[in-house]
Order: C-alpha cells, then sequence, then structure tokens
C-alpha cells in the first residue's frame, strides 16, 4: 500500500516538472517548483516510514521549511527585484534626490 503511494507520488512529480517546463507564467513555474517540493516531503517521510527509520521525518521537515522559505524568496525577487527591498521601502531612489534638492 506505501508502495502505490510512493508510486502515485512520484507520478505527481513528473507532472510537476512537465507544469514547471511548459507553464506559461512565471507563477506557474514557480508553483510547480513548490509542488515538486512539497512531494519531495512526502516521498521522504514515507520511505523513512517504510524502512523504519522516523528520523526521516525531521529530515523531510527541515526540507519543508528549505522550501517554503526558497518560494517566498523567489517571490519576493521577482516582485521587487532584490532580496533587500521590502513592501515598505523605496525602489527608485530619483524621489528621494528630488526631494534632497528642494
Amino acid at each position: 500500500m506505501f508502495a502505490a503511494a510512493a508510486i502515485a507520488i512520484i507520478i505527481t512529480m513528473v507532472l510537476a516538472l512537465i507544469r514547471g517546463f511548459i507553464g506559461p507564467t512565471l507563477y506557474d513555474r514557480i508553483l510547480a517548483v513548490n509542488m515538486f517540493g512539497t512531494q519531495t516531503v512526502l516521498v521522504i517521510a514515507i520511505l523513512g516510514f517504510m524502512m523504519g527509520r522516523p528520523d526521516f521525518l525531521d529530515i523531510a521537515l527541515v526540507y519543508a521549511l528549505i522550501n517554503f522559505v526558497g518560494v517566498i524568496a523567489l517571490l519576493k525577487y521577482f516582485k521587487y527585484g532584490s532580496l533587500s527591498i521590502g513592501p515598505g521601502e523605496e525602489r527608485n531612489t530619483e524621489k528621494s534626490s528630488h526631494m534632497d534638492k528642494s
């Protein structure tokens, strides 16, 4: 039963890769990367259960956290063009230079 679940998850991973390659927009590709990472976490958890190694769950949780932070960083980078610019900060320095001159 767990082998069938692992095979089904691997099939969905292949579908996520296909979606990532043919995705028409950038956000489709980022969503496919996120889905692939989530499926990887599930495969690690299932393999740990099948092999009788509960410490694989810790590895799966760490990988899930890395996947989440990575996807958030990618979205921020593609929205703002840099990882150092936040929603409240100005992106263009010309506005501040006009204020200094007056």
